[in-house]
């Protein structure tokens, strides 16, 4: 299956992690260290679950209310 087989990529396993942790930085860098640890656990998941790494993402878009990851609330 072509899905299967994009989302196995070593290419789309490595952007997930990448991402996650651009993640774990941003929150570090905020004071939330419970989060910024989250979310190093979660890239280490994220390598072999990549599926696992964008659903959190997207969690994380939700939660933060789709605001751009530089923007700050008015």
């Amino acid at each position: 299956m072509a899905l299967t087989k994009l989302l196995g990529s070593k290419a789309t396993r490595s952007l997930t992690v990448v991402s996650v942790l651009r993640e774990a930085k941003r929150a570090f860098s905020h004071g939330n260290r419970t989060r910024a640890l989250l979310f190093l656990g979660l890239a280490v998941v994220a390598w072999k679950w990549t599926v696992i790494g964008l659903a959190a993402q997207g969690l994380v878009t939700l939660l933060r209310g789709n605001r751009s990851p530089g923007s700050s609330p008015a």
